[in-house]
């Protein structure tokens, strides 16, 4: 299948702009996905391509379709602003079900539960058993603007130092390095990186602090495409391969 990456971002000529509905989107033969390219192990880009469940994923339901993938990066600030603008036709990539993007947009059936954890090194996967010993004037977290990761640290923690880093892929790193002691962030992500790298724990995967779910994120208008969406997830479900993708990027045991 072609796979098709737009690099940048051509400026819209307005904010709200109506959704390609359906059959515009099959008259021309590409499905253009948004994504961040930043979130392990749903969406990263690596040497020029991107990789990741929701990359397989992009390209399955694309394939279904009789589609191309054309993807189309986005940020977490942006995102909702370059959907609204027509950038893209659906969001893929670790999004997380809110109810202020339910509002401006429309999601899929979720694909994964998941809950808000931290990401340690592993000299400290003993140090921090709550949220409270994570709450501390020494405690440095380290956070990428605009998504809900920067939220919950916003709303949870009032004493420790809030590291803002620009790039989500850059923060596991910097855990591992000891330049910030915890990144919260979503367990599926958590789980990957404390597997990847032996400098990491997962400590309270278990028992995260939130739960919440991940959906595919579609313009208000876009109800036939999220129908299509939707029937897709149901059958990939029933089949086993949904499952069979879970297990392969690490998202269930």
């Amino acid at each position: 299948m072609l796979r098709l990456i737009v690099i940048g971002l051509l400026l819209a000529t307005s904010l709200s702009a109506s959704a390609r509905d359906l059959d515009a989107i099959l008259d021309s033969g590409i499905l253009r996905v948004g994504t961040t390219g930043d979130y392990k192990p749903f969406t990263y880009l690596d040497e020029g391509a991107y990789e990741g469940f929701d990359i397989d994923m992009a390209e399955h339901v694309a394939e279904e379709m009789g589609l191309d993938v054309e993807f189309v990066e986005t940020s977490w600030p942006t995102l909702m602003d370059d959907l609204k603008a027509d950038k893209y036709d659906i969001g893929m990539g670790g999004i997380s079900r809110t109810v202020s993007r339910q509002l401006q947009a429309r999601y899929s059936h979720p694909y994964l539960t998941y809950g808000k954890t931290p990401l340690v090194h592993v000299d400290n996967a003993d140090r921090f058993s709550s949220l409270e010993d994570i709450d501390q004037p020494d405690v440095r977290i380290g956070v990428n603007p605009g998504g809900t990761n920067e939220a919950f640290v916003k709303d949870n923690i009032q004493q420790a130092e809030v590291v803002v880093i620009e790039r989500n892929l850059d923060i596991p790193p910097a855990v591992a390095a000891k330049e910030v002691d915890v990144m919260i962030t979503d367990s599926p992500e958590a789980i990957f990186y404390a597997n990847a790298d032996e400098d990491l724990a997962a400590p309270l995967v278990d028992e995260p602090f939130t739960k919440s779910q991940l959906a595919y994120l579609m313009q208000a208008d876009a109800e036939r495409l999220q129908g299509t969406v939707n029937f897709i997830l149901e059958r990939m479900e029933l089949t086993g391969e949904l499952d069979a993708l879970r297990r392969e990027h690490l998202l269930i045991q």
